[in-house]
C-alpha cells in the first residue's frame, strides 16, 4: 500500500520556502469561490426583489455589488493562478534538480532504466504540481468556503444552516472518501505502467536497429501496445468512477438545496431569503464538491508521489555490512546473486592504497564488473569486508554504460564536480584525449553532444565519460573498459595519460592487455576466483590465461600492422 501521507510530507518539506506563496494562493482561491457564492446570492436577491418593482434606489447597492463581485471573481481567479503557478513552478524546479542529482550520482542499479528515469523526471514530478494546485490549494479553499457558507446561512435562517451543514459534510467528507476508496487500487497501477510504457518507447526508438537485427521488433511493439491498452483501460475505469461520483454530487446539491428550502419555509423565512438560500446552497455544495476532485486526484497521485519521494529521500549508498574505516579495498569478499547459483566472486582480497595501480582482467563473465560494483557499493557482498564502498568521493569513476546527457560538454562534465573551473575541465579532458576535439568546436565547452551523446562518435563519447570520471577525483578511480571504441594507439596513449593524471589508486577492468606493463598488480579472474595475480612481466612468463591471451593479442596486432 502506498503511503501517500509520508510522500506528501517529503514534498511539503521541499515546498516550505514557498509556503507563504501557496497560502496566499489558497486564500485567493477561497476568495474567488466566496465571490462566486456571493455573486449568485446577491444576483438572486436582486432578481426576486426587482420583480416587485421597488424604487431603483433600493436596488442600487445590489446592482453595484453584482458588478463588483463579477469583476472581483475574475481578478481573484487570475491572481490566484498567477501566485499558485509561480510557487509551484519554483517547487518542481527544485524537485527535478534533486531527482536529477540523485539519479546522476548514485551507482547504477540493475533495475534502473532510462525510460523509467524519464517518467520520474516528467510524469511523476508533474504529480507534485497536481498535488499542490489540484489538491491542497482547492481543497483548503473549499473547506474554508464551506465553513463561511454555513455561518452565512445561519445569519439568514439558523435552522436552514443545519441541512446545509449536513449536505456540505456529505459533499466534502463522505463523497471524497468514497471517490478515494473507489479509485485507490486502479490509481496505484497507473504510475508504474506509465513508467514501463516510457521504457518501451525508449527501447523502440533508441534500440530500433538492435531490435530489427534480432527480429524482435514485432514482439517489442506488441508488448508496448499491450501496456498502452492496459493503461487506456485503467484510465477509462477511473473516468467512469469519476463520472458516477460527480453525478452523485449533482444529485446531492439538488437534494441539499431542497432540504434547505423546506427548512427555511417551515421556519417562516421570507420568500426572498428562501430564494437566496436555495441558490446559495447549490453554489456552496458545488464549491465543496471540489474536495471530491481533490480526493480523487490525491489517490491517483499516490504512486507517482511515492516514486518521487523515494528519490528525494534516497540516502547515499550505505557502507556495506562489515565495512570498516581505513584504506579502501576488499577483504575475502564473496558475492552470489541467486540462491543455488555459482558465486560471481569468491574470496577476493584487494588493497588499494593511494597511488596503487591494479588491473582486473579475465574472460567475459569472470566477475570483473561485479568486483567494481562491490567496490562502488552498488552490490553488497555475502561475505567479507569492503572499505570505502558507497562513498563516490572514496570510490568512483567510469562504469559500463555511463550516461551522456543531451546537454553541452561543460554541463556533462560538471555533473562530477559542479565547482570545477575551466582549468580543471581542461586538465581532465586533456588526460582523456578529448581536449583537442573540444577546442576545435566553434562553441567550445558549450557544444551540444546530443541525446545520449548522439552527436559524438563512439570514441569521443567514451572520452567525454572518462573525462567526467577523472574530474571526480576519488581516492580510488575505477575504470570499466575506459578505452573502448578507441584504436590501439590512441587507447594506449589515453591509458598512459589517465594513469599519470591520477594521484589516487586505480582499478582498471579491461580486455586489452597492452599498456599494463607499469601496473603494480594484475588480477586474473575466472568464474569469480582470482586464478592469477602479479605484475605483467611475471604473468607473461608463467603459463596460464594471461600469457595465452597476451600471445593472442600480440598476434592480432602483428597482423593488423
Amino acid at each position: 500500500m502506498v503511503d501517500v501521507t509520508a510522500a506528501e510530507r517529503v514534498v511539503l518539506r521541499i515546498a516550505r520556502p514557498w509556503l507563504s506563496r501557496l497560502v496566499g494562493a489558497g486564500l485567493l482561491a477561497a476568495g474567488t469561490e466566496l465571490a462566486g457564492l456571493a455573486l449568485m446570492a446577491t444576483a438572486t436577491w436582486l432578481l426576486i426583489t426587482a420583480a416587485g418593482q421597488p424604487p431603483v434606489a433600493a436596488l442600487t447597492v445590489a446592482i453595484v455589488a453584482v458588478r463588483t463581485l463579477a469583476i472581483a471573481r475574475g481578478a481573484l481567479r487570475y491572481t490566484e493562478r498567477l501566485a499558485g503557478h509561480d510557487a509551484v513552478l519554483r517547487i518542481i524546479t527544485e524537485v527535478r534538480a534533486r531527482i536529477f542529482a540523485t539519479l546522476s550520482t548514485r551507482p547504477a542499479r540493475a533495475t534502473d532504466r532510462s525510460g523509467d528515469a524519464l517518467s520520474r523526471l516528467v510524469s511523476d514530478v508533474d504529480a507534485v504540481q497536481d498535488l499542490l494546485l489540484r489538491v491542497l490549494v482547492p481543497g483548503a479553499a473549499a473547506g474554508l468556503v464551506a465553513v463561511l457558507a454555513v455561518l452565512g446561512a445561519g445569519l439568514l435562517s439558523p435552522l436552514a444552516a443545519l441541512p446545509l451543514a449536513a449536505g456540505l459534510l456529505l459533499a466534502g467528507v463522505v463523497l471524497p472518501w468514497l471517490a478515494s476508496a473507489l479509485t485507490r487500487r486502479t490509481a496505484a497501477e497507473v504510475a508504474p505502467l506509465r513508467g514501463a510504457l516510457a521504457v518501451d518507447a525508449v527501447d523502440l526508438t533508441a534500440g530500433a536497429a538492435d531490435l530489427a537485427a534480432f527480429g524482435a521488433t514485432e514482439a517489442a511493439l506488441a508488448r508496448a501496445a499491450g501496456r498502452a491498452a492496459e493503461l487506456a483501460r485503467l484510465e477509462r475505469r477511473l473516468a467512469l468512477i469519476g463520472w458516477a461520483v460527480d453525478g452523485a454530487g449533482v444529485l446531492l446539491a439538488g437534494a441539499t438545496s431542497a432540504a434547505v428550502v423546506l427548512t427555511a419555509l417551515h421556519a417562516g423565512t421570507s420568500g426572498t431569503l428562501v430564494g437566496v438560500l436555495a441558490v446559495g446552497t447549490i453554489a456552496a455544495v458545488e464549491s465543496a464538491l471540489a474536495l471530491v476532485g481533490a480526493a480523487r486526484q490525491r489517490t491517483q497521485l499516490g504512486t507517482a508521489l511515492s516514486r518521487v519521494s523515494a528519490l528525494l529521500t534516497d540516502p547515499p549508498p550505505a557502507p556495506v555490512a562489515g565495512a570498516a574505516a581505513g584504506t579502501p579495498g576488499l577483504d575475502a569478499v564473496s558475492v552470489t546473486y541467486r540462491a543455488g547459483a555459482e558465486p560471481a566472486l569468491r574470496d577476493v582480497t584487494l588493497r588499494l592504497p593511494a597511488g596503487r595501480r591494479v588491473a582486473v582482467v579475465g574472460p567475459s563473465g569472470a566477475g570483473k564488473s561485479t568486483l567494481l560494483a562491490v567496490l562502488a557499493g552498488a552490490v553488497r557482498p555475502d561475505r567479507g569486508t569492503v572499505v570505502g564502498a558507497g562513498d563516490p568521493h572514496r570510490v568512483g569513476g567510469l562504469f559500463a554504460d555511463a550516461h551522456v546527457f543531451h546537454a553541452p560538454v561543460r554541463d556533462n562534465l560538471l555533473l562530477a564536480r559542479p565547482d570545477a573551473t575551466d582549468e580543471d575541465l581542461a586538465a581532465a579532458t586533456s588526460a582523456a584525449g578529448f581536449l583537442d576535439w573540444v577546442r576545435d568546436q566553434p562553441a567550445g565547452w558549450e557544444t551540444e553532444v546530443g541525446e545520449d551523446g548522439g552527436q559524438l562518435s563512439g570514441g569521443q563519447r567514451q572520452r567525454l565519460a572518462l573525462a567526467r570520471a577523472l574530474l571526480l577525483r576519488p581516492e580510488v578511480l575505477v575504470l570499466d573498459e575506459p578505452t573502448e571504441g578507441l584504436d590501439p594507439g590512441a587507447a594506449d596513449a589515453v591509458l598512459a595519460a589517465v594513469v599519470a593524471a591520477t594521484p589516487g589508486a586505480i582499478v582498471l577492468v579491461t580486455h586489452r592487455l597492452s599498456g599494463l606493463d607499469d601496473f603494480d598488480e594484475i588480477l586474473v579472474l575466472d568464474a569469480g576466483r582470482v586464478v592469477q595475480r602479479g605484475r605483467h612481466a611475471d604473468l607473461v612468463a608463467r603459463p596460464g590465461w594471461y600469457r595465452d591471451q597476451w600471445s593472442t593479442q600480440q598476434g592480432y596486432l602483428a597482423v593488423a600492422t
